[in-house]
């Protein structure tokens, strides 16, 4: 678990949600940063396009951006808006948000070995090292390739140093695989390049759900009307259920749109 010096955000901060419940004037989110706190996410503050159902963009269980718009501290409530992120800050963020959480990993893996508790790993390492160079991973891997000074200098205690350093260097190159599916989409009406090209948009928002898991998809032609969609990741049977996951969509989203679709054997 991620542990934060501060109790709630900032105005204005961008942060990691969790989707939780949807209604048709809004949703409830928490707030994965800051010891899951609940946050409103009004309907207003879903897109800045018009939206027939807010279930089409929000998912329950789905992880997002979002800023902070209001925070009342009085009452207690924090309001945070999806449309007010571009698409810019969304990959920075979450880009940061995959280091926190490696950087949480291995505190956690540490702290077991020493008998510690995780809080304590984030009070005497995590916390010393963002206040010092804002970024836990790139201390640690700092400290992996140039000595334990990295890390006296910001404070950590003696006996975390070696532990922190072993363990780091296990995670600083992670095995990527690769998971690959070959379709086919086609379709006769005038317009079927747009319809086609609206399958492979909407399969690349639904892959968003599952960032913490996908490095990268590509999509791309090897011949029309065949396609390839690549998965690629650190855990291939997860990409595999992922996989399987948006064929299913792609077919679902094809029949909608009239494009013919067929998966090829063996692919």
């Amino acid at each position: 678990m991620i542990y934060n010096k501060r109790n709630i955000p900032d105005h204005d901060e961008l942060v990691i949600a969790t989707v939780k419940q949807v209604f048709d004037y809004g949703a409830y989110v928490t707030l994965d940063e800051f010891g899951n706190i609940q946050a409103f996410l009004p309907w207003s503050e879903v897109s800045s396009k018009w939206v027939k159902n807010i279930k089409d963009v929000l998912k329950e269980g789905r992880k997002i951006v979002v800023k902070v718009i209001r925070i009342d501290r009085s009452k207690g409530t924090i309001d945070v808006s999806l449309k007010k992120v571009n698409e810019d800050e969304r990959r920075k963020k979450l880009a940061m948000w995959k280091r926190l959480q490696k950087a949480d990993k291995i505190l956690e893996l540490v702290a077991q070995k020493l008998s510690k508790k995780e809080q304590e790993a984030w009070q005497v390492v995590g916390w010393p090292l963002m206040d010092k160079y804002g970024d836990i991973l790139g201390a640690l891997e700092k400290a992996t390739k140039e000595g334990e000074k990295v890390l006296i200098d910001a404070g950590v205690p003696k006996e975390w140093i070696k532990p922190l350093i072993e363990e780091t260097s296990k995670h600083m190159e992670e095995k990527r695989v690769k998971v690959s599916k070959v379709v086919m989409l086609r379709s006769k009406d005038s317009l079927g390049v747009e319809k086609i090209k609206k399958v492979f948009e909407e399969i690349a928002e639904i892959s968003r759900a599952y960032e913490d898991e996908i490095i990268n998809l590509k999509i791309y032609t090897i011949g029309a009307p065949r396609y390839r969609i690549d998965l690629i990741g650190t855990d291939g049977k997860e990409l595999s259920k992922i996989m399987d996951e948006l064929i299913g969509k792609m077919r679902e989203i094809s029949k909608e749109e009239d494009v013919e679709f067929n998966l090829f054997s063996g692919s």
